[in-house]
């Protein structure tokens, strides 16, 4: 049907604005960030995989890939009977291409961060639940999901494993300072558990950009820079203020742009990498490799001791 990336709907970087795909299950409305879509195809027949989690209907080969296809609606416990007029909502993040059976696509807004609101943990499903966010698209309320969750849910091995900092062995503990915002609970617990093993013991975390920077303008100015923040780590995809605009304000900011910068996004592609540059961050990497993570912050603090 269609494909959402060549359609002209990308944003130019760091203005804090996103656009939401819109679409409906069971006549409720949902949305998905577009930058995590790559097209919406009419249902097709799948392929029952033996042994996968109850969410997961099975595969499909649209072309030459091979796809898992979530039930959405059965995720979130809806007990509809599946459709010929479904759509699969074809989504590519953390490295993989995922397909989410949806009922309705309504189409696409283009709001701020700032519209996005955190859900009510009623809403929400209390600290673990899987709406990320309440978006006003038009006179509408639309609940964002959070299929990083989804997917971490689903197939655990996808996703952050601290099993990677085992591997690299005993290391020295570090107290330099690092500010990381993250927006999912599940995963910056899961970031936090990971550094704090790989040694670095003094993190602070921020749901979203807005409230580290405005943390960083609230420092004194007579503090040495270094004493209280030695490393940014940010997402891209975060209520109030994304990850782009975060960078932008920092890199353009003649106290804060020394500051090392490295986002740590599910989104990370060719394209991202390309505006992340643009917005002068430091480094780029996708959301599993918490290794590389780890030896990426290991260089820029090494580099930055010089």
């Amino acid at each position: 049907m269609a494909d959402v990336h060549n359609s002209g709907i990308l944003l130019e970087s760091g203005t804090n604005e996103i656009e939401i795909m819109e679409f409906t299950i069971d006549g409720s409305l949902y949305g998905i960030n577009v930058a995590k879509v790559r097209e919406i195809i009419m249902s097709a027949p799948v392929k029952l995989m033996p042994h996968a989690h109850p969410a997961v209907e099975g595969i499909f080969k649209p072309r030459d890939a091979v796809i898992t296809v979530v039930d959405l609606p059965g995720y979130l416990g809806i007990d509809k009977e599946k459709s010929t007029k479904d759509l699969f909502i074809i989504t590519n993040f953390n490295k993989m291409f995922i397909a989410f059976r949806v009922h309705t696509v309504v189409g696409i807004s283009r709001i701020s961060w700032t519209d996005i609101h955190k859900p009510d943990k009623t809403v929400s499903g209390g600290s673990e639940g899987v709406a990320t966010g309440i978006a006003q698209c038009g006179g509408d309320l639309v609940t964002i999901l959070d299929f990083e969750r989804i997917v971490a849910e689903i197939a655990p091995e996808t996703t952050i494993r601290v099993e990677e900092i085992d591997r690299m062995g005993p290391r020295s503990r570090s107290e330099e300072p690092i500010w990381i915002a993250e927006d999912s609970i599940l995963l910056s617990k899961m970031i936090e558990e990971c550094l704090g093993k790989a040694g670095y013991a003094n993190l602070r975390m921020f749901p979203n950009g807005r409230e580290l920077w405005e943390s960083l303008n609230e420092l004194p100015k007579d503090h040495v820079l270094e004493d209280d923040v030695a490393l940014v780590i940010t997402d891209i995809e975060m209520p109030q203020m994304d990850g782009h605009r975060l960078t932008k304000l920092i890199k353009d900011n003649a106290r804060f742009k020394d500051i090392p910068l490295i986002i740590f996004s599910s989104l990370i592609s060719e394209e991202m990498r390309i505006k992340g540059r643009q917005l002068g961050a430091d480094e780029q990497m996708s959301k599993p490799e918490i290794g590389h993570l780890v030896d990426v912050m290991d260089h820029l603090l090494a580099e930055k001791r010089k």
